[in-house]
């Protein structure tokens, strides 16, 4: 099912930017749907974004869409999650998954300043 390794995470100043990556490895790259999810401390795993095999087929999140941007780049087999205009919020983990497979990264971290 291979894997997924998420990077980037970091402390933001509220309203900046950050893009996470998620290097994939071991399946046929190209042809996989893959999102993004994150999870707030006691709070439910949910969906961010989803980027599928065609490059301008995405979906995302009612709270993502018009400040998150998920692209891909098939060559360096990576996800990139881009984000901007962030809100204060407790640290948050963003992982990435490949879809209709149970392939999880370990997840990157993402807490905005209050």
């Amino acid at each position: 099912q291979g894997h997924l390794v998420e990077s980037g995470g970091g402390l933001v100043q509220p309203g900046g930017s950050l893009t996470l990556s998620c290097v994939a490895a071991g399946f046929t790259f190209g042809g996989a749907a893959v999102q993004w999810f994150r999870q707030a401390p006691g709070k439910e795993r949910e969906h961010v974004a989803t980027i599928y095999s065609t490059h301008t087929l995405t979906d995302y999140s009612a709270s993502a869409k018009g400040r998150f941007t998920i692209s891909r780049d098939n060559r360096k087999e990576t996800v990139y999650l881009q984000m901007t205009n962030l809100k204060p919020a407790a640290p948050a983990v963003y992982s990435c998954h490949r879809l209709n497979y149970d392939t999880w990264g370990q997840g990157t971290q993402v807490p905005v300043a209050s």
